[in-house]
């Protein structure tokens, strides 16, 4: 099909039925998924990247160096690996745990895995903002390791986790699009297979344009939960 031929009227209200009929499930996938990878990769990024933090040398929990050594090159590792060729790597995994490589369910298991090694570099990020300060004051009074974590660390980080968990969930948005290149679910499989394959470059765009405004949304929401807990702006 010739590309300027693909916007003609018919082809526009072509996209608008599209965008009333599959679109909504689509966008359903999208943030199922997303939001499902999120969290699980929360659960595991975030233990790492207190880790990262507290387990060095001079960390209020020192572990010994070739764990540390080996925690921080199994994530670089990771995140090097680019994801549309991760996503084939893990399809064993995503086999033994879902039972198939196909479908929204199955994107979320390379989502996951993509997104927590990023997740621990970020919480990791957020943590070393703390003051030290703050941690002396709670060793001097006692505390131990897991009360200072707790206590100290997380609560005094909360605004910079909660920015950087919203550059994690766009992020993994934009991993979700392309996920529907081999085989899963969402905006990212609308475009591709009824768009672009079948030269609907109408569909192909509404999605691009749906993406970001799903993205732009959750990245609002983020930088004003942001700034809500921000204790520093509260106290001006």
């Amino acid at each position: 099909m010739n590309f300027a031929n693909a916007f003609t009227p018919e082809r526009l209200q072509e996209a608008w039925n599209c965008l009333l009929t599959e679109f909504p499930f689509a966008i359903w996938e999208t943030l199922y998924s997303t939001l499902l990878a999120t969290l699980l990769a929360i659960v595991i990024g975030l233990p790492l990247g207190i880790i990262l933090v507290t387990g060095e040398q001079k960390g209020i929990r020192p572990l010994p160096r070739w764990l540390m050594s080996f925690l921080n090159i199994f994530i670089n590792l990771l995140r090097s690996v680019p994801f549309i060729i991760l996503m084939v790597m893990v399809i064993p995994l995503t086999r033994v745990i879902v039972g198939t490589s196909v479908g929204t369910l199955a994107s979320v298991v390379p989502l996951t895995v993509a997104a927590f090694p990023f997740i621990a570099r970020l919480v990791e990020s957020s943590l070393r903002e703390v003051n030290p300060n703050i941690i002396e004051t709670a060793q001097s009074m006692g505390a131990s390791p897991f009360q200072i974590v707790m206590h100290a660390l997380l609560p005094e980080s909360v605004p910079s986790l909660i920015t950087n968990f919203t550059l994690a969930i766009t992020t993994i948005m934009g991993y979700t699009a392309m996920s529907g290149a081999v085989g899963g679910g969402g905006l990212g499989k609308l475009a591709l297979a009824y768009g672009y394959q079948r030269y609907r470059y109408a569909v192909l765009y509404l999605a691009v344009i749906v993406l970001v405004i799903l993205t732009q949304i959750m990245q609002s929401f983020g930088t004003w939960l942001a700034r809500k807990c921000d204790k520093r702006l509260k106290n001006k």
